[in-house]
């Protein structure tokens, strides 16, 4: 049986992956405008990662049976001047997604429920490679984007991502 407060948490980062797909599909619309398509693979793929994250807590509460609640998804900003703007709001919001994490994982210790501590080791690994990600991301855009030949580039090599689903065994 799961702590209250663990079940808490879990549950609301359902709603926050969730959220995360929806973030990053906006960013992919965002780059699609832009005719970037490489650059929306790239958020097209985040978004699928996301969405298979919240179907990950889902099952983890559903197997530990507990009841899983789902909220309302808050629509996400759309309003960025540029790509930079985006690919910072990205390293920005995985750092936030990384703190949550590192919260679920100190209240499973607290509660000393290590079960759901063993589940959340998958997600702090994959939090530092999202973060890993997204700061090369930028520093690529740093270096390339504002040379339209090199952007091309840089959009080519993020069109060629492709979807692989987590491995995570629950």
């Amino acid at each position: 049986m799961l702590n209250a407060k663990v079940h808490e948490l879990l549950n609301d980062q359902i709603n926050k992956e969730l959220y995360s797909a929806y973030l990053y599909l906006e960013f992919s619309n965002f780059f699609s405008a832009k005719g970037l398509n490489g650059f929306a693979n790239w958020y097209m793929i985040q978004a699928q990662e996301e969405r298979d994250h919240a179907m990950l807590f889902y099952t983890y509460l559903q197997n530990s049976g507990a009841k899983v609640t789902l909220d309302a998804i808050a629509r996400p900003e759309s309003d960025f001047k540029d790509g930079m703007e985006v690919l910072k709001a990205g390293l920005k919001h995985e750092e936030y997604v990384t703190s949550l994490i590192n919260g679920i994982y100190a209240a499973a210790d607290k509660a000393k429920d290590f079960r759901t501590m063993q589940f959340l080791n998958w997600f702090v690994k994959e939090q530092g490679e999202e973060e890993t990600n997204a700061n090369e991301l930028i520093s690529k855009m740093e270096l390339f984007g504002g040379d339209p030949k090199s952007l091309y580039l840089l959009n080519q090599e993020l069109s060629a991502r492709v979807y692989s689903a987590p491995s995570l065994v629950l």
